[in-house]
């Protein structure tokens, strides 16, 4: 198998992952070295043409991949520097490719991006994908990217007081890898990001309704992004972080 990804998101053209969503509405991974393609071949020219809100909302598909599997519990330094590398192109580079169509620099630079946040995930991810794949399984319809970039700043906040968080420095490392302040409010230059990518920024105005949640919470509980949180998320824990992002 040859793969030749078209957009600059998922990484599934290097991923050992593939998802499927079944006919009860779950959205479950295989995961097997035997999904893994033979040659990857990522043309920054191919994704050229992909509208405007499609480059934003796979953009920070990319983003959270990077973000969220450098946030994760595992051991696993090789994939942290590849997460940090993907995620300093990504934020750099997604405004200019979603509002300069053209830019090929930009272009190179969020594939590059999408291909090592998936690198880097297989080390595993945590409750923003719980989220998004067990919502996106509810509702085939929304977009998985535009999930994850709602999810995110509540799924940062959740995991800021983790202890792993706070003695490897990750949101201090990683606002350095996103050209901020060692200080700043990572959360929140999500938020601002989104806004600036014209991405909604709130489960409602996709048409969630709250009566969903606890069907979103018992597929968050069953998917593998679960487990590798950084801090282990409960019930009412995922009832906030939908709350906020409500």
């Amino acid at each position: 198998m040859i793969a030749i990804p078209t957009t600059a998101g998922t990484g599934s053209e290097v991923g050992r992952g593939a998802l499927i969503i079944l006919d009860d509405g779950r959205k479950v991974a295989l995961i097997s070295p035997h999904v893994v393609p033979k040659l990857a071949i990522c043309d920054p020219a191919l994704t050229l043409g992909l509208p405007k809100m499609l480059t934003a909302a796979t953009g920070m598909d990319a983003v959270t991949h990077c973000m969220e599997t450098f946030m994760s519990s595992a051991y696993n330094p090789p994939a942290d520097g590849i997460a940090l590398d993907g995620l300093q192109k990504a934020w750099a580079n997604i405004e200019l490719a979603t509002h300069e169509p053209a830019n090929r620099d930009a272009r190179l630079n969020m594939m590059c991006a999408s291909m090592e946040g998936a690198m880097a995930f297989q080390k595993g991810l945590g409750c923003v994908h719980s989220l998004s794949h067990s919502l996106g399984g509810i509702n085939p319809k929304l977009h998985h990217g535009t999930l994850n970039a709602i999810f995110l700043p509540a799924v940062i906040r959740f995991n800021t007081p983790c202890e792993s968080m706070v003695q490897e420095k990750k949101l201090q490392r990683m606002a350095h890898a996103m050209g901020l302040p060692a200080d700043s409010d990572i959360a929140r230059a999500v938020e601002d990001i989104n806004e600036r990518l014209g991405l909604p920024a709130k489960l409602s105005q996709l048409g969630v309704e709250r009566s969903t949640f606890e069907h979103i919470i018992e597929g968050a509980f069953a998917d593998h992004s679960h487990k590798t949180n950084p801090r282990q998320a409960s019930h009412d824990d995922y009832v906030r972080i939908l709350e906020e992002s409500f």
